[in-house]
């Protein structure tokens, strides 16, 4: 990934019960901000989505878009944009840390590029809002179903 935007939380689960959330697209709607629709258009192996469609509506990006997923194990998760109508990129990458503890520290990369003008902060700003409600969001589901 080029530039990119990155941060990380700590989760009160496993790697696997986190991963699971993640790998869960069709839930992504019931805690995950701005999207609509997340439905798996071609699965992959191990049960986990190959490809998936969006429709985000998150100021003040508004948008139908495909992603292709590479999965390793309860490790990590790296996608990157198939297609899009604003999107022009979208690769991100989901990196899960087991501690001693049994908590798992989420590391979110991700780099956007659209096809408006946008000036460079603004877009590592959009990114760090999209990294940081994604977080928050995932550990509240993990947590929530633990």
């Amino acid at each position: 990934m080029a530039e990119q935007t990155t941060s990380s939380i700590v989760i009160n689960a496993e790697p696997a019960s986190v991963m699971a959330v993640i790998a869960d697209f069709p839930a992504y709607p019931q805690w995950v901000q701005g999207v609509k629709v997340a439905d798996v258009v071609v699965d992959g192996p191990e049960g986990r989505a190959e490809q998936v469609y969006f429709e985000l509506d998150a100021s003040p990006i508004k948008d139908q878009y495909t992603l292709g997923y590479d999965w390793h194990g309860h490790h990590a998760v790296r996608w990157n944009l198939v297609e899009g109508k604003m999107l022009k990129t979208m690769d991100g990458a989901y990196e899960l840390v087991g501690r001693d503890d049994g908590s798992t520290e989420v590391t979110y990369r991700l780099a956007v590029d659209i096809s408006i003008p946008m000036i460079g902060m603004l877009k590592r700003k959009a990114e760090k809002v999209i990294i940081d409600t994604a977080l928050k969001g995932l550990k509240k589901r993990v947590e929530s179903l633990a």
